[in-house]
């Protein structure tokens, strides 16, 4: 028998009528999270919400690879008590968009059996496509070894990934970041470096002086700053003449509120004002373009810009 308590939150996680919807789907066919969101019209961050909660009650299962995981409703794996539940429910339940929903999940997964090689399939997009092995990191490893750099600062750098993809190609790295908790992880990263500093400070109001290094780095920095010509001017105040910044920033969007959930506080840039502040800075933009979008709703957008401190 149920408690009040549990009764009650069974009802609530079963009896949301998005919640409901998606369970009777899978019962009827396994899918995945992108073929969930083509059957439902729905989002897929509403849809992964949702599925996040079944999961966490224990009514979906997933199976497969990671980059293409399926996921399913067993009945017969509930426990005793939301499987009485369930059945009536579903015994029930005679509603027309639910009937256009399964067929619709029927064809798709129908296709999936008898769709085309990766390669054939991805022809013409293979960038923006997943395959083992053939990540940006990877290609990035591969061709960084070209690459022969100075003293470089990497402005909000996180836990080192840059630091550590850099660092045998550069004279020094300087690690600067405003949280102790991400440059303690990154000293932890690279603890065998020797020429990777680390140091604590306010991308708006660098303590380095002028003409301190080779190359600076704002990868990804501006979404957390309302006052990115300040950052881009304090960037290229660093800069020894003829030095580099290479910047790299989500262009301008309108998904607030999933940026929130990463602290974000603005909704991107547009190009024409990188090269604005970069102007501003004394910099010669050298490129400045849209360099890669998101293969995954909502596509983000990346804008890059390398430009250079006159000599």
């Amino acid at each position: 028998m149920l408690d009040l308590e549990h009764g009650s939150q069974l009802l609530r996680l079963i009896g949301e009528p998005t919640r409901l919807r998606l369970l009777l789907i899978l019962e009827a066919e396994p899918l995945t999270v992108a073929e969930l969101t083509a059957v439902t019209g729905l989002s897929q961050s509403r849809v992964s919400t949702h599925l996040g909660r079944l999961r966490r009650g224990g009514l979906v299962k997933e199976y497969g690879q990671r980059t293409r995981a399926l996921l399913t409703v067993d009945p017969a794996s509930f426990d005793d008590r939301a499987r009485q539940l369930w059945q009536v429910l579903a015994e029930n339940i005679d509603d027309s968009r639910l009937h256009q929903d399964r067929e619709q999940a029927r064809e798709i997964a129908r296709r999936r059996q008898v769709r085309p090689s990766w390669a054939e399939s991805a022809a013409g997009s293979m960038e923006r496509q997943y395959s083992p092995g053939r990540t940006w990191e990877a290609t990035t490893r591969a061709l960084i070894g070209l690459l022969t750099l100075g003293d470089v600062l990497d402005v909000a750098s996180g836990d080192g990934v840059l630091a550590e993809l850099l660092g045998n190609q550069a004279h020094s790295v300087t690690c600067l970041d405003y949280s102790r908790t991400v440059l303690a992880a990154a000293r932890r990263r690279l603890a065998q470096r020797t020429n990777v500093h680390f140091k604590l400070g306010d991308m708006h109001d660098l303590s380095m002086g002028d003409a301190s290094y080779d190359q600076v780095f704002l990868m990804h920095a501006l979404t957390f700053t309302d006052q990115p010509e300040r950052v881009i001017a304090e960037a290229a105040r660093v800069l020894r003449p003829g030095g580099d910044l290479v910047l790299a920033t989500l262009a301008e969007h309108e998904h607030g509120a999933t940026v929130a959930a990463y602290d974000h506080v603005n909704l991107g840039f547009s190009r024409v004002a990188l090269l604005d502040w970069a102007a501003e800075a004394g910099l010669t933009v050298r490129y400045c373009d849209l360099s890669s979008r998101e293969a995954r709703p909502p596509y983000f957008e990346v804008l890059t810009l390398i430009a250079a401190k006159p000599a």
